[in-house]
């Protein structure tokens, strides 16, 4: 009896086939929602920072360090106030959004957690000697993780600094868990230099991962 060719192998209908895993650059990272918050809240915290950086000018808190002005925002203290404020109104109500966003879809647990010293310091060696992978973008290694959480911590510092400094009467707790007022100036000049800094590794980092550039502006 002569075998029919392929007797005993099923067949399956193209519908129900398996379809190819999505190539890794057609995968979405970032959703729309991270992206529009994120970009409205870096634009927040640079113009707060460099209007920010005008307003100490006029009355430094380190006295002998001042600022140059070509790097400041507003051209005058009236100016630079009013830079200060629209841009602070922007960044809590959007901060805001943006991290119950966060907590409500579970992204900031899934995200960022778990986390531990030894993996912060894990992968900071592994940065050091450039073994640290970035082949996967949509996972963060434990120092994105605590760069990004620190960050977070830090801005609501600044606005909590700040609010102590601009309504010093009104919140007369606020300003006393700060040190008082004079304390509260130093609180929010130190915070503010954190987030400096916290922006020149970033951007240096996106410089070595340009990927991730176009991943936050396009979401792949």
């Amino acid at each position: 009896m002569m075998a029919t060719p392929h007797a005993d192998v099923p067949h399956t209908p193209a519908h129900m086939q398996a379809a190819p895993p999505p190539a890794a650059g057609s995968r979405q990272v970032h959703p729309l929602w991270v992206r529009i918050g994120h970009w409205l809240n870096a634009l927040a915290a640079i113009v707060m920072m460099l209007s920010g950086w005008r307003i100490y000018d006029a009355s430094p808190v380190f006295h002998g360090f001042v600022i140059p002005p070509n790097l400041t925002l507003g051209g005058w203290l009236g100016g630079a106030l009013q830079w200060h404020f629209a841009a602070m109104w922007l960044l809590v109500f959007n901060g805001i959004v943006y991290l119950g966003l966060n907590l409500a879809s579970g992204r900031l647990i899934r995200k960022f957690m778990p986390l531990s010293p030894r993996a912060i310091l894990r992968d900071f060696v592994a940065a050091l000697t450039g073994k640290l992978s970035h082949a996967d973008l949509s996972h963060y290694n434990a120092v994105q993780k605590f760069a990004y959480l620190f960050v977070i911590a830090d801005l609501i510092v600044l606005v909590l600094s700040g609010l102590a400094i601009w309504k010093s009467v009104q919140f007369p707790l606020l300003r006393e868990l700060m040190g008082g007022y004079d304390n509260a100036r130093i609180v929010h000049f130190c915070a503010m230099s954190l987030m400096a800094a916290f922006i020149v590794v970033h951007l240096a980092m996106v410089a070595l991962v340009p990927r991730s550039l176009l991943a936050m502006l396009r979401g792949r």
